[in-house]
């Protein structure tokens, strides 16, 4: 699923209060790399491995998507294991485009399928277009439901290019990479 160092470190270690040869220990913070209590409803989702049907991550909110999305870049922190393909048109369910981490989830679930990664943040989503992740330009996502994003991203200026909302930036930065937007 996943691999994280975490580094406790043993502060203390004293005889048990259950008694008999165990010892009860106290463990310094692991640091800032290991999953909160609340993304556990996320790494038990993916605990069986990455997920087959699409839309598993609709459901949790932006806490739980930004969790998926970490999920993702660990599962596929290696490049695509097949060559880049371009091309195609790629069916992106805005239904649940309601925020951030949400437009990386149906996007790196139309280009790639279900659990996939396409960049988790704008940096990351433009080195995704250069190749390496498995789809490069050109190539036409058809974004259902597209007026959600657009009203739930109204108020978001996201890779501050050019000052535009989240919605317009990432439709404009698509398209002066080769990719053909079309918005129903």
């Amino acid at each position: 699923m996943a691999s994280l160092v975490v580094g406790p470190a043993v502060t203390e270690a004293r005889p048990s209060v259950l008694g008999g040869a165990l010892v009860d220990i106290t463990l310094a913070d692991g640091g800032d790399d290991r999953p909160s209590p609340a993304d556990r409803p996320v790494w038990a989702h993916w605990f069986q491995g990455p997920p087959e049907t699409p839309g598993r991550w609709a459901a949790y909110d932006t806490r739980g998507r930004t969790a998926w999305l970490d999920l993702t870049t660990r599962a596929w922190r290696t490049p695509a294991p097949r060559p880049d393909r371009s091309g195609g048109v790629h069916r992106l369910d805005g239904r649940f485009v309601t925020d951030v981490p949400g437009l990386h989830c149906a996007l790196a679930e139309a280009l790639l399928g279900p659990g996939r990664c396409f960049g988790r943040e704008w940096n990351a989503f433009g080195d995704c277009l250069c190749g390496g992740f498995g789809v490069v330009p050109p190539f036409t996502p058809v974004r259902h439901d597209s007026e959600v994003a657009r009203r739930a991203l109204a108020d978001v200026v996201y890779g501050l290019e050019n000052g535009l909302p989240s919605f317009e930036e990432v439709v404009a930065h698509l398209e002066r990479c080769g990719v053909t937007v079309v918005l129903e």
